[in-house]
């Protein structure tokens, strides 16, 4: 059996995943490509969906978290206007992290969760937990990989709020907190053959990305970041350059790999594309507070969920009685 690899947001429907497993399909014949439903923002969903792919296979070498959301980005014009007038470096350092630039406006799931934290980071936490069973086995290795960003700031981040109820950046804190939880899955889970890493895929353009602002705007700019490119390595534009790091850990042993560490896709002027570790901002005592909270919070929505079934089985009681 070859390496069995599970990939969280590859397509938003099943309609488009299905098209995805036919292309790869046709590509590679010999592979093996199989789809699960699963909304990473819906606790239920995330069980479910564990459940099955529990019954499905006895083990998982690779858990890509790629699925996240930027709900309603709202540009701040003022920020722009002074980001692009404020110097070749700024200007750069803006498109590239969006610092300032974009807030969001976040909603509550069914979970009575926020959206942003619910889908970005806990329910991608709460399966590395139900998986457990299958990225820690005897005398293996399996590699967790976190799709992060540049937009992840602690100043975004206060762990007395990792939900960020009271803030207007849910994107990049929910994006900070995957970088001190990747910390914090390896600190706990390496001795169990579990490894856990951060990439960042660079400035994409993507259908999150085109979300961002009026399409007038890319087609004016879109000409400009091709040409900036040639002076900087973080504009990788496509999604084929933005996965090169996502790549090149699958080449790595995991062992070997820096856990405080953020693996960036680059593409040179050239179009030559390369990953290069960054140091992250990140610290063992926040990371450690941080996991600490999401299991007290898994609890809590653990709970919630057996009373709610408890009291929709009482009533069924009930109504055939």
């Amino acid at each position: 059996m070859g390496k069995v690899v599970l990939v969280t947001g590859a397509n938003r429907n099943m309609a488009r995943a299905e098209a995805a497993r036919h292309a790869l399909l046709t590509s590679h014949p010999q592979a093996h490509v199989s789809l699960i439903q699963l909304d990473v923002g819906c606790v239920r969903s995330v069980l479910r969906a564990a459940q099955e792919i529990r019954h499905r296979y006895n083990r998982l070498d690779y858990l890509f978290l790629n699925a996240g959301i930027m709900p309603n980005p709202q540009l701040d014009p003022k920020a722009l206007y002074k980001g692009l007038f404020s110097g070749y470096s700024r200007a750069i350092h803006m498109f590239s992290t969006g610092e300032g630039l974009l807030t969001q406006k976040d909603t509550l799931t069914s979970d009575g969760l926020q959206e942003v934290f619910a889908t970005n980071l806990f329910g991608h936490f709460l399966l590395v937990r139900e998986l457990e069973p299958l990225l820690c086995r005897p005398g293996c290795s399996s590699q967790v990989i976190w799709t992060s960003s540049n937009n992840a700031r602690r100043s975004a981040f206060r762990l007395d709020d990792m939900q960020h109820k009271g803030g207007v950046e849910p994107y990049s804190s929910s994006k900070y907190a995957s970088d001190l939880l990747s910390l914090a899955l390896n600190r706990r889970y390496n001795n169990q053959g579990l490894y856990s890493s951060v990439i960042c895929p660079g400035l994409v353009m993507t259908n999150l990305t085109y979300g961002i602002l009026p399409s007038f705007f890319w087609t004016l700019i879109l000409p400009l970041m091709w040409l900036i490119r040639i002076f900087t390595n973080t504009f990788t534009l496509t999604p084929y350059n933005g996965a090169e790091a996502l790549f090149w850990l699958f080449m790595q042993k995991p062992e070997s790999l820096d856990p405080m560490v953020k693996y960036h896709s680059l593409t040179s002027g050239l179009g030559n594309n390369y990953t290069q570790p960054r140091k992250m901002d990140i610290d063992d005592n926040v990371s450690s507070a941080l996991y600490e909270k999401l299991i007290e919070l898994e609890c809590t929505v653990r709970k919630k969920l057996k009373d709610v079934d408890l009291e929709h089985s009482a009533e069924i009681t009930q109504t055939e009685g």
